[in-house]
């Protein structure tokens, strides 16, 4: 087959009907670009929670006995206890923080920025604890079964659950994202196959014509399935330029406090071209699957 006539035909039908051909590449590329941004958002989630997870401690809360009766840890219950667990498998430090050490974390944490409400804290607010740091987050249980009910221990706070938590509303994103493409695909894949029958209905004379001469269904309906490739491939190159632009002109502004904070991972441009070819890849083979099974289907030329 000649490219001439391939590009020559493909021009011709995207011309002919360039309402249509300007609405599937737009809806193409808004489908592309929100499973891209559920893409991205999946990769960030991965990076985060490892910037978490190298973070996340234990906390074991002591009673209010120990906490008021033993400020340095020095009486059996207090340093039994922590010899026990400093002493447990996986347990890489423990830090004792006594009421007013806790007073002065969560001071120079929490409060550090609201001086105000840092004067109304007092020592009776916390109870002393172990800061516990481990070398397999996935063993933070094992803290919880072995000392969670030990004399002297008042509860165990899991930072884990917190990061799990805070996963569970990016993976709400993630979805919606994915759930909006989803239906933006479903009409994509509805305009590709009018465009396809209203091209090949409204060329069914030449076709026909060419199919008298000895043309083969191929030959006269590749140019049909090449037109939707084309604009898919047009669709994806604006959603991959609309991924960039976004992340340059909204996402890095509004999320530049808590990149510098380190709270979540930073979206770059080298994650947005790693998801680059996975859209054009969806997005020509949308196109050339749907063509394909619309020619099949209802052109009988």
């Amino acid at each position: 087959m000649r490219a001439s006539f391939l590009f020559s035909e493909v021009t011709t039908g995207l011309r002919r009907n360039l309402t249509m051909t300007i609405a599937m590449i737009l809806t193409t590329a808004i489908s592309l670009a929100l499973f891209g941004a559920g893409l991205l958002v999946v990769q960030m989630a991965g990076k985060t929670q490892q910037i978490f997870l190298d973070r996340v401690e234990v906390q074991v809360f002591l009673t209010d006995d120990i906490s008021s009766l033993d400020p340095e840890c020095e009486q059996d219950l207090c340093s039994t206890l922590r010899s026990d667990i400093e002493n447990t498998e996986d347990v890489v430090s423990v830090q004792y923080l006594s009421r007013d050490d806790a007073v002065a974390d969560a001071t120079d944490r929490v409060f550090a920025d609201q001086p105000e409400l840092a004067e109304l804290v007092s020592a009776d607010s916390f109870p002393a604890s172990f800061k516990i740091k481990m070398s397999d987050p996935d063993r933070f249980a094992l803290i919880q079964d072995e000392f969670g009910t030990r004399p002297g221990v008042d509860s165990v706070l899991n930072q884990q659950d917190l990061v799990e938590r805070l996963f569970g509303v990016l993976g709400g994103i993630r979805n919606a994202a994915f759930a909006i493409a989803t239906i933006q695909a479903v009409a994509a894949v509805l305009l590709i196959a009018n465009m396809v029958q209203i091209a090949a209905f409204t060329r069914r004379t030449e076709v026909g014509i060419m199919r008298l001469v000895g043309a083969t269904r191929w030959y006269t309906q590749l140019p049909f399935l090449l037109e939707a490739v084309v604009a898919a491939v047009v669709g994806a190159a604006l959603a991959i330029a609309g991924l960039f632009t976004a992340k340059s002109v909204f996402v890095d502004g509004m999320l530049s406090e808590v990149y510098e904070a380190n709270i979540v991972a930073r979206i770059t441009d080298s994650d947005i071209l790693l998801v680059a070819p996975f859209l054009v890849l969806v997005g020509v083979g949308m196109a050339a699957l749907t063509s394909y099974v619309t020619l099949r289907l209802y052109v009988r030329e």
